[in-house]
């Protein structure tokens, strides 16, 4: 819980919006330590279930399941009820981490586990500790939000690396191209930076990925341990995700 000489020096609304805070995390940190760390896919929740992308979504979703791996998303409608759907069809574990909004999304109806968050900052660090591997389906302004922080805490050092694959690469290779022809050039991003995606139309690339990761131990996690840049000890060489 929060320090109570901190909360007695704010105001309360404050108080009362930070304890709100710190409840979504619990709850989201307490929920990540009841299976093992698996595969989050992230992509748009307007696709409709016959977009080629949601039918990749879902056949992705059914080789990880098939591989032992947890399938976790956004637990709303588009690409993540297709990669749910994929993972609970075939009898896999089907995680959804759930956000409150006013339209659009919902729980979608293949989860074997789900939570509810309030907030999307506590959603996305659930979303990121919960996994192995990250796989990013083509989306709108939420993904790129999603993709783009991602990106930067492992830039940053700020969280381990681990495999990230753009899937799509019709529709990927036009931000990629950008990212090399406007931000390299000006020094806004280092070539090491582009090592840390991938882009791939091979779903058996990915799995191939969290293979050669394997299976962690439930209540295990590779954050453990893990010190950021601002001057802790680094991972060793055998805990480090490279793809």
């Amino acid at each position: 819980m929060l320090d109570e000489k901190i909360l007695a020096e704010l105001e309360a609304a404050d108080v009362e919006r930070a304890k709100a805070y710190a409840n979504d995390l619990e709850r989201g940190l307490k929920i990540a330590r009841t299976y093992p760390q698996g595969v989050t896919i992230f992509g748009s929740a307007r696709l409709p279930q016959d977009n080629k992308y949601c039918k990749k979504a879902r056949e992705l979703g059914q080789l990880l399941a098939q591989n032992g791996h947890a399938v976790i998303t956004g637990g709303g409608p588009g690409i993540m009820e297709a990669a749910n759907q994929g993972a609970f069809e075939y009898g896999g574990r089907s995680i959804g981490l759930n956000i409150t909004l006013k339209h659009e999304q919902f729980p979608n109806p293949y989860l074997t586990d789900t939570m509810q968050f309030q907030y999307f900052f506590a959603r996305k660090v659930m979303l990121a500790m919960s996994a192995k591997v990250y796989v990013m389906f083509p989306g709108g302004l939420g993904t790129m939000d999603e993709l783009s922080e991602i990106i930067i805490l492992m830039q940053e050092g700020k969280m381990p690396k681990m495999p990230v694959f753009f899937y799509g690469k019709s529709f990927w290779r036009p931000l990629d191209k950008f990212i090399q022809s406007k931000m390299l050039p000006l020094g806004l991003v280092s070539k090491n930076d582009l090592k840390i995606y991938k882009i791939t139309d091979d779903l058996k690339e990915i799995v191939k990925a969290a293979n050669k990761i394997g299976h962690p131990a439930v209540k295990t996690n590779y954050y453990d341990g893990f010190t950021s840049a601002a001057g802790f000890q680094q991972l060793s060489d055998d805990e480090k995700l490279i793809k």
